[in-house]
């Protein structure tokens, strides 16, 4: 026997999955610096974080974009930007992912720019930028223009990549952020493979690329998963998910070439289940959500980045992300999971499995195409609508116990956490000074473009140029170099394209929710429904009023629909109109409609400016008996800061009683209109 043949030699390893980290923050300074540090602890790819204004394409000075700039990820505003962004990291030897869809083709062209000043050849660039804007509409809100536009947008970087930059991912079909938002295995599969067929079928009909290189378009898309911690079900939901490429490649499209038809996918572990409750646990949470994406060789991600333990509280800091790389490095090296062939096959119950996910999403995917396709199931509200009620669902399971969730409804008793003991520093935290220093940067460039050593052509001539192409028919991707090579701003390039294409407010899915959490006699609910309805009548009015707002640009409308819905099926009339408002647009809107509270959602980390903003022009607008609630990921410092500023009851991602949350806004009702508190009893409950 050869010593490859026993038991206990060594075998030849697979080669790791490409290693990243979902970075970026603050100055395209700081991001620099972190990355370099990154890299240099082994890490195997970049993914770039870009910060709310960026990715609405607004630049830093806008009024939407106060208190967010560089707080969820990096501001880049123009191409110096990105030069130092990028400094001494040479691009054409780097693996970048850009977490970017609206304005995914300007900052594609940004980067490519900055690749042409480093001598890069920039057929060799690699890479992935998200552009996936269908699911923006559904779960993360950055979307900028109408679908029509938008789909163009992503047409042309596809038919421009596979000319320019053979090896660039154009686009990352993001199905991650559909299971944040609610989706069943089922719908993440179905939702993403709709707009798959969406993007390959305009791509196909714009006639920019003949028939015998779809081939090419097909072998670069790429897909963004979400893995939950139910890891057995979601390995099989990566393994469904390949067949059906498979499948309609092949079928659809006639692409012959089985490199082609592979599914490709990157991924990154679900942050949705992570808990603000005994966050240590969400330690072994990522692991489990790792293996569900590695373990099985045949359905193994290509790329994967892990959130950090403690994301459900704030901004991780360094330590934390390496800790996360270093989960993923021991799995890789110290593990024997990479010496062995696809330790699934064969399995009945794997197959089974899958091959119940494959006929179900089979049979969605069908529906989806009979309305017109994906686009056309935005449009008609019918894709968020399903995912409202999926999220609804799972939030009354968590809520009545059926779905377990271990810190958070049971086995709640917990000794100390040294980790979290002090709470501030166990957390990233962005100067709140680094805004003004963006803006004045900002400024700085915009008056000194001209001159050396920047040199850039005005501006004007490009953003006209852009413009013309816009209302035109012809690949916009050549006109954005252009802005990008002419000193253009984030905000320049957008606002040419929204005065040619328009903007889009995409359905909120509150209004056709079914009801999740019944009030059956004796529920928690029917107690709340009691209490609004007291109340209602105590005020003299046929129902309470309630207006839920998301003010900046943070779009994770999640949280803030299931407080709509849950206050609407407790008897609230509810005000919820979708994200991106200001504070000025928000209070309008409450004394407007004359509403009994006011409910804030942020979870980007400028409620400390925004929420505040909201304080005082009540008080100017002589509101004050309004009580306002805020949401989010709050730390408890600025918790006590709000509360101190008026704010009547604050809530973070530890508070899952949905039903119990209406209850305490009752509550605030009754004490900011001098209500005496209620002692319920049925029998005084109006007719």
């Amino acid at each position: 026997m050869t010593e490859r043949q026993s038991s206990g030699a060594r075998r030849e390893k697979d080669r790791p999955w490409l290693m990243r980290t979902y970075a970026g923050h603050s100055t395209a300074e700081a991001s620099n610096e972190l990355y370099r540090r990154n890299l240099a602890k082994g890490q195997t790819g970049l993914s770039v974080a870009f910060d709310l204004p960026t990715q609405t394409g607004y630049d830093s000075d806008h009024v939407l974009a106060r208190g967010e700039v560089g707080r969820v990820g990096v501001p880049i505003a123009h191409v110096g930007d990105m030069r130092r962004l990028f400094q001494d990291i040479p691009l054409e030897q780097m693996n970048t992912s850009m977490t970017i869809n609206a304005t995914a083709m300007w900052l594609l062209a940004l980067y490519q720019v900055v690749a042409e000043e480093q001598g890069a050849d920039i057929t060799l660039l690699q890479g992935t930028t998200q552009n996936d804007i269908v699911k923006e509409y559904l779960s993360r809100g950055t979307h900028v223009f109408p679908p029509g536009p938008s789909l163009r947008l992503t047409t042309d970087m596809i038919a421009y990549t596979v000319s320019h930059m053979p090896k660039w991912n154009p686009i990352n079909i993001c199905s991650y952020h559909l299971q944040e938002a609610g989706a069943t295995p089922v719908q993440e599969i179905a939702y993403a493979m709709s707009t798959a067929i969406a993007v390959l079928d305009a791509v196909r009909d714009s006639g920019q690329v003949p028939q015998e290189r779809m081939g090419d378009v097909v072998g670069r898309i790429s897909f963004f998963v979400n893995a939950g911690v139910r890891f057995v079900e979601e390995m099989c939901k990566m393994r469904a998910f390949g067949r059906i490429w498979d499948r309609v490649t092949r079928e659809r499209y006639g692409i012959e070439n089985p490199k082609h038809r592979r599914f490709r996918y990157g991924v990154q572990v679900n942050s949705l289940g992570l808990t603000e409750a005994q966050p240590e646990n969400n330690v072994q949470r990522i692991v489990l959500e790792m293996l569900a994406v590695t373990l099985s060789k045949d359905s193994r991600a290509r790329a994967v980045q892990l959130p950090a333990w403690n994301e459900a509280l704030g901004l991780p800091r360094p330590w934390d992300q390496q800790w996360s790389l270093r989960m993923q490095q021991v799995l890789a090296y110290e593990s024997d999971l990479l010496e062995y062939e696809d330790i699934f096959e064969g399995s009945k119950v794997i197959e089974a499995k899958v091959g119940e996910l494959v006929e179900e999403s089979l049979t969605e995917i069908e529906r989806i195409q009979e309305m017109g396709g994906a686009m056309a199931a935005v449009e008609s509200g019918y894709l968020k609508s399903q995912l409202v009620s999926s999220h609804a669902e799972r939030r009354g399971r968590i809520e009545s116990g059926d779905e377990k969730i271990v810190g958070v409804n049971i086995f709640e008793s917990t000794e100390p956490n040294p980790l979290t003991a002090d709470l501030d520093a166990a957390i990233q935290t962005v100067d709140p000074a680094v805004e003004a220093r963006v803006i004045a940067s900002l400024q700085a460039w915009r008056d000194t473009r001209y001159q050396p050593p920047f040199n850039h052509p005005r501006p004007c001539k490009a953003l006209e140029k852009l413009k013309e192409a816009a209302k035109g028919t012809g690949n916009l991707m050549e006109a954005t170099l252009e802005c990008a090579r002419a000193g253009a701003t984030t905000g320049e390039w957008a606002g040419a394209l929204r005065e040619v294409f328009g903007e889009f407010r995409a359905p909120t899915g509150v209004s056709s929710a079914p009801v999740a959490v019944p009030a059956e006699e004796g529920s928690a609910m029917a107690e709340v429904r009691r209490k609004v309805s007291l109340t209602a009548r105590d005020l003299g009015v046929g129902k309470l009023r309630f207006l839920v707002g998301k003010p900046g640009l943070d779009g994770h409308s999640n949280g803030a629909e299931q407080i709509a819905v849950r206050a609407r099926d407790a008897g609230f009339e509810v005000v919820y109109q979708g994200i991106r408002l200001t504070p000025e647009q928000i209070v309008d809107a409450a004394v407007a409609e004359d509403v009994h509270a006011v409910g804030l959602s942020i979870l980007s980390g400028s409620h400390a400016q925004l929420v505040p903003d909201v304080l005082e022009r009540l008080r100017v607008a002589g509101a004050t008996d309004i009580p306002v609630i805020a949401g989010g990921i709050i730390p408890g410092g600025d918790a006590e800061q709000l509360r101190a500023a008026g704010v009547a009851a604050v809530f973070t991602p530890k508070d899952f009683d949905i039903t119990g949350i209406i209850g305490r806004i009752v509550d605030e009702i009754r004490t900011a209109n001098k209500l005496d508190p209620l002692t319920l009893d049925p029998l005084e409950v109006p007719a």
